[in-house]
C-alpha cells in the first residue's frame, strides 16, 4: 500500500505540546500530545524545559520518518509567543527559555524609560501594551542590562516558533508574526524595527525576516477562518490565553485600549490584526483545582456538566474576582459554583472582546480551542451577544491547521477544501 502524503505540524502550547499529521484534504490522520514538567531558571523561577522539548521534537520527527504508512511532504510549526531562545556561536541554546510571567525589574523599566521615553509612547508606536517579560523585546533588553556577560555570548536570538523551525530544518530566520506579537520591537507605522531596538544594537541579533519559518500560534489560528469567510468576524481563540482577534478592525490603537491589554498582531501576510487578551484558561485551570478540592470531585468532573438554566447565576457584574468563588458557604455545590465560575469568565470575556469589536461591522463570533467545547461557556456567551451569531468551531486545532495552510502551495497540489470549519450555532434563547 502506498504511503499517505502528509504534512507534519508541531503545535507547541505553554501547557500542551502537540504533533499532527494532516493528509492532503487536511484531515488529521495522526496526533500526539505531550506535557512536560517545568524546570527552574538560575533564579529559581519556573520555565520551559527546553532540553526535553528539543528532544521530543527531534525524536518525534525520526519516529514519523520511520513509519512506512506516511510520506512526509513538508514540516511546519506554530508555538506560543513572548519566548526567546538565545543561540550561541555553536548553534546551541545558551540560556534557559525564560518564563514570560517572570517579574520584570522596576529598575530596568525605569532605565528604559529614561533612555527612550514613556512606556505609553513606546506602546503606541509598537502596538504593544507594557507587559514586562511578555514583551519579548524587553526580555532581550533585560538580558543586556542585567546579565551583560551572558548577553555578550549570544550570537542570535530566535522566537520559540523559529527555534522549532531551526530544529527541523537547520535554518536560522525571523518571522513577522513572532516579531509583531506584543514584543515592543516593531514600529507598526514605519514597518521596521523601532529606533530603540536599532540604537541598542538588538536588531543585529535578529535574523533576516522570512516566510514559512514557523508562526506565532494566535496568528496561525486565524488563517483557516480568513481562508473560509469573507464577512467580518471576530475569533476568540481559547487556551491558556483567550485572545479575541478582529482582522476587520484597522483603527489606530489608543492609549486607553493599550491600558486594557488591547494590541495589534501582524498576520503572516504582514497585515495588522486588532486583538485583546485574557488569561482565562489559566484562571479556569486554577479555579477548577480549587473547586475539586473544595467539593471533593475528580479532576475532570467539570467536563461532565451540562448547561443548566435553573442554576442561579450571581447577578452582580462586579464579581470578577475568581477567588471569591471559593467560599464554600457561598455556593451550595460544585455545579452552582462552576456555573458561576464560567459566568465570571464570560463577563470578563465580554469586556475584552467588546474592545476590539468597537464600531466594526462584525456580526459573527467564532470560538475555538478549549472553551469551544464547554457548553456552559458557549451558552452564556451567546446570551451575552443576542445581536450576533455565536458559533463554536469544530476545529480545536486551528493553529496547527493554520500552520499547514500557510504553506499549502509548497506541498499540496490539490485545492484547499471548502469545508475545513464545521460550526455549531448557539442560540441566544437558551
Amino acid at each position: 500500500m502506498n504511503p499517505t502524503p502528509v504534512i507534519l505540524i508541531f503545535d507547541i502550547g505553554k501547557t500542551n505540546k502537540k504533533l499532527f499529521l494532516f493528509d492532503e484534504g487536511y484531515q488529521v490522520v495522526h496526533e500526539e500530545t505531550a506535557q512536560f514538567s517545568e524546570i527552574q531558571d538560575e533564579e529559581g523561577f519556573p520555565c520551559e524545559d527546553l532540553v526535553t522539548l528539543t528532544h521530543w521534537i527531534q525524536s518525534s520527527i525520526n519516529t514519523i520518518k520511520q513509519n512506512s504508512a506516511y510520506a512526509i511532504k513538508a514540516v511546519h510549526c506554530a508555538a506560543y509567543g513572548a519566548s526567546l531562545v538565545y543561540i550561541d556561536v555553536n548553534g546551541k541554546p545558551l540560556l534557559p527559555l525564560y518564563n514570560y510571567l517572570k517579574p520584570f525589574q522596576e529598575s530596568t523599566k525605569t532605565q528604559f524609560e529614561s533612555n527612550y521615553g514613556s512606556m505609553d509612547e513606546m506602546s503606541l508606536a509598537t502596538a504593544s501594551p507594557y507587559l514586562g517579560n511578555l514583551n519579548a523585546g524587553l526580555q532581550l533588553y533585560r538580558m543586556k542590562m542585567e546579565q551583560p556577560e551572558k548577553f555578550s555570548k549570544i550570537k542570535c536570538v530566535l522566537h520559540l516558533p523559529q527555534y522549532i523551525h531551526y530544529l527541523i530544518t537547520g535554518k536560522l530566520a525571523a518571522d513577522i508574526t513572532s516579531i509583531g506579537c506584543h514584543t515592543m520591537l516593531w514600529n507598526f507605522a514605519e514597518k521596521k524595527y523601532h529606533h530603540w531596538v536599532i540604537k541598542e544594537g538588538l536588531d543585529k541579533l535578529f535574523l533576516t525576516i522570512d516566510t514559512a519559518v514557523g508562526l506565532h500560534d494566535s496568528s496561525s489560528a486565524l488563517i483557516p477562518y480568513l481562508s473560509s469567510f469573507t464577512e467580518p468576524f471576530v475569533l476568540i481563540s481559547t487556551g491558556t490565553w483567550c485572545i479575541s482577534l478582529n482582522p476587520f478592525n484597522d483603527s489606530i490603537l489608543t492609549t486607553n485600549e493599550l491600558h486594557q491589554d488591547v494590541l495589534c498582531y501582524l498576520s503572516y501576510t504582514g497585515m495588522p490584526v486588532k486583538a485583546s487578551r485574557l488569561f482565562s484558561g489559566k484562571e479556569h485551570e486554577l479555579a477548577v483545582v480549587a473547586l475539586n478540592n473544595q467539593f471533593n470531585k475528580p479532576a475532570d468532573y467539570y467536563t461532565t456538566l451540562k448547561y443548566n438554566t435553573n442554576i442561579d447565576i450571581e447577578k452582580n457584574s462586579n464579581i470578577l474576582d475568581i477567588q471569591s468563588l471559593f467560599d464554600s458557604s457561598y455556593f451550595k455545590d460544585f455545579e452552582t459554583a462552576y456555573h458561576n465560575l464560567i459566568a465570571t469568565l464570560v463577563r470578563k470575556q465580554i469586556i475584552s472582546t467588546n474592545l476590539i469589536i468597537a464600531t466594526t461591522k462584525v456580526k459573527r463570533i467564532f470560538v475555538d480551542g478549549g472553551f469551544s467545547n464547554n457548553e456552559i461557556f458557549m451558552n452564556l456567551l451567546a446570551k451575552a451577544y443576542p445581536a450576533y451569531e455565536v458559533f463554536a468551531a469544530a476545529i480545536p486545532q486551528a493553529s496547527a491547521l493554520g500552520a499547514a495552510l500557510a504553506i499549502h502551495e509548497n506541498w499540496n497540489a490539490t485545492a484547499v477544501p471548502n469545508n475545513l470549519i464545521s460550526l455549531q450555532y448557539y442560540s441566544t434563547k437558551n
